[in-house]
Order: C-alpha cells, then sequence, then structure tokens
C-alpha cells in the first residue's frame, strides 16, 4: 500500500483576521477544510501554509511534487490587487502546482486563482455581495456530465460569501454552474499539467459556521444592508445556530429556506468527496475509497 496520501492545505487569511474568526467562535479556514478532507479520507496528513503571514515561505518545487492534492479555501485577500506580494505570491504557486499536475480543489479565492492563472479574469461584483445561502445554482450542460457533480442535483443551495467573480474564462476552463447571481459558480479548469476544480460557494461551511460568520462580518454586512443593526442581525443568527442544533426542525427549517442542499453534509460536500475519488485517489495511486 502507498504511503498516506499527503495534502498541502493554503490559508490565506492575514493573522487578524484569523483572530476575529477565533473571536467569534467560527473555526479557520484551514480547519474547516482539515475537517472535510479527514471526514473522507481519515488516513490523510497535511501540511498547512498560513500564507500571508510575515516571514512565511511556500513549498519547493520538491514539497510540492510530494503532496496528492493542494486545498486553496477562501481568503479575504483580493486577486486582482497585483502590487500585493501575498497575492502574487499564491498566484505564482496555483502556477507552479498546475506545472507540477498536482490536483488542486478551491473555493471562492480559490477558483479566482485558477482562473486568473491560467489566463481569465476577476471583478467586483456590480451587485455587490452575495451572503449567506446561494440560491438556484444551476449545472450547465457539461456540468450535468462531469464527474465533480456526479451524483449532486441540477439546482440547489450552497454556502456563499464574496464580493467578487469571475468575469471572463480562460479558453482551458469548462463552466461547470452558476446562478442568477452569478454565472460562475463552478469550473474545472485544465491547464498544463493539473486540473484545478473551483466553486465560488463553500461546501467546507455547515450552518454553525455561516452563522459565526455573519458575526464576524457584522459591522460590514450592516452597511451593505443586509441587517437593520445587532438585534436584527442575532435574531437570524439565532436561527441558524438553532437549526445547526436540530437540523430536522421542520419550522426553521421552512422559516429560513434551508434543506439538506447545505445541512447534509454528504450533500454539500459532494464536489469535494468527487474530487478525492475522481482526481486525487488515482493520482496518488491508490485505490478507491470503500463506501
Amino acid at each position: 500500500m502507498p504511503d498516506a496520501p499527503r495534502f498541502l492545505i493554503i490559508d490565506g487569511y492575514p493573522k487578524e483576521s484569523r483572530d476575529k474568526f477565533n473571536e467569534v467562535g467560527m473555526g479557520l479556514a484551514w480547519e474547516l477544510y482539515r475537517d472535510m478532507l479527514v471526514a473522507y479520507l481519515p488516513e490523510a496528513e497535511y501540511d498547512v501554509w498560513l500564507s500571508s503571514d510575515e516571514g512565511t515561505k511556500p513549498p519547493t518545487d520538491a514539497e510540492l511534487n510530494g503532496y496528492a492534492g493542494i486545498l486553496w479555501p477562501g481568503c479575504n485577500l483580493t486577486v486582482y490587487h497585483f502590487d500585493d506580494p501575498r497575492v502574487t505570491a499564491h498566484l505564482e504557486l496555483v502556477g507552479r502546482a498546475f506545472e507540477a499536475g498536482v490536483p488542486s480543489f478551491g473555493t471562492c479565492w480559490g477558483i479566482q486563482l485558477a482562473v486568473v492563472v491560467a489566463g481569465g479574469e476577476v471583478g467586483p461584483h456590480p451587485l455587490g455581495r452575495e451572503m449567506g445561502i446561494g440560491r438556484k445554482i444551476h449545472l450547465t450542460d457539461a456540468g450535468r456530465t462531469h464527474v465533480m457533480f456526479e451524483g449532486k442535483a441540477p439546482v440547489f443551495s450552497a454556502f456563499v460569501s464574496h464580493d467578487d467573480e469571475v468575469t471572463k474564462l480562460p479558453s482551458c476552463a469548462t463552466l461547470l454552474a452558476g446562478n442568477d447571481y452569478s454565472d460562475v459558480q463552478a469550473v474545472s479548469v485544465s491547464y498544463k499539467k493539473g486540473t484545478f476544480w473551483g466553486l465560488q460557494y463553500h461546501p467546507e461551511y455547515d450552518i454553525h459556521e455561516m452563522a459565526r460568520l455573519i458575526c464576524a462580518r457584522e459591522e460590514k454586512l450592516t452597511k451593505l444592508g443586509f441587517f437593520k443593526g445587532h438585534d436584527d442581525m442575532m435574531a437570524y443568527v439565532d436561527k441558524l445556530e438553532a437549526l445547526a442544533q436540530n437540523p430536522e426542525d421542520k419550522p426553521l427549517r421552512w422559516q429560513t429556506g434551508i434543506d439538506d442542499d447545505v445541512l447534509s453534509a454528504p450533500v454539500r460536500q459532494r464536489e469535494f468527496i468527487n474530487w478525492i475519488d475522481k482526481l486525487v485517489l488515482p493520482h496518488a495511486g491508490r485505490p478507491p475509497r470503500t463506501p
């Protein structure tokens, strides 16, 4: 049996942002990805690169080639701020990952990095922020037959939190899903030797983590008009937390319009599960998982 597959998890949030997540009781981006990883591949090993911290160094090419897969959580940096060395460091690493042929999976900031490196474009969303539950995400014709979405419903909801969107796809990208808010909600980018499966939405979140994220973003969301004030926000957060404690609460499911699309981890994370089964394990020379 080959050695246990090893993954690189890249958390680009600056320390002050990670501290804010800790303050409101939210898991850090790398922790949410770790939990998602070990839930489906318990033997997996992983390294974490806190990539925006001062003095941190990216993996070497030799280290990069030793990974079975690379995981790109969301981040509050802006991918088209090319004068920010933290951004350029991420873009450079995505490029090296494509060169190395290591499978990558990323959400939000991750999809944007992959698209830009491969020749596409990202810009601020003209409608502003998409936040909370992204509704009516639908598969394209290509998405309906793509292995990323094997076992996924053709229309679904998902956790979202983003200000920017993909505005132009590179020729090597296949559009797999979108909704009325963002035309690009999922893509597969096959560039040089590598493949990057990217989602604009967040399967790594659960409803508790979304509630905590809303608390972390209270000031911003209130200014944007999502809430009238603190009490209004907390009333919504309390409903989310109650539903997290009791996912079968029928009144709460009805009042919030939230169902198994986001409450059930195997449904919400189907794209990630397929990434492990269809890309990572074959790349690592390992047999399929036993259900």
